[in-house]
């Protein structure tokens, strides 16, 4: 009896090749669950510390205080970027409420942004220090949530996906 036609080995999807697969050469490199999983919830809670231009800092500065991979850090400050802007003014007035403020009902991102071009650097902090207060404060009331809620499931998953013959999705918990 011949032998069958040997199928073509599947092409990995993208997810795996992009997002599976990286993570999984970082685990083979002696990078633990724990520490990778500290590191991406490190990271997004840095990149969306509510200050622009400051988050590149924060993440390399807690990533080389606490030695962690800064690629990874660098990646996702990149990445939220774009959350980081949505939530500076969610932030503002979180913060507001914290410090029982009286909202400044004309604080917008574009106005701040704009400002900021135009103003001196006195000037601004005039204007929009007490929303960097405010901004600030709820940024530091959330980010010990954040991290949680980010690391401690980031945890369990990296965990399973780090144990040979497994999927991410399979039932089985060993």
């Amino acid at each position: 009896m011949p032998d069958p036609v040997p199928t073509p080995a599947p092409v990995p999807s993208f997810w795996k090749r992009r997002l599976l697969d990286p993570v999984l050469a970082l685990l083979t490199q002696g990078i633990s669950p724990n520490r990778i999983s500290a590191t991406l919830a490190t990271g997004t809670v840095c990149s969306l510390f509510p200050f622009l231009g400051a988050t590149s800092l924060l993440n390399l500065l807690v990533g080389l205080w606490f030695r962690m991979n800064q690629p990874i850090l660098q990646t996702l400050n990149q990445l939220l970027g774009p959350l980081q802007l949505i939530l500076i003014l969610a932030y503002v007035r979180l913060g507001e409420r914290l410090w029982a403020a009286n909202p400044a009902e004309a604080f917008t991102i574009t106005g701040m942004l704009s400002a900021f071009t135009e103003l001196s650097l006195a000037d601004f902090l005039q204007r929009f220090g007490w929303a960097g207060i405010h901004a600030f404060s709820a940024w530091a009331v959330t980010a010990p949530l954040l991290f949680f809620l980010i690391h401690l499931p980031l945890r369990l998953l990296i965990r399973r996906l780090a144990q040979p013959g497994l999927s991410p999705v399979s039932p089985e918990i060993p």
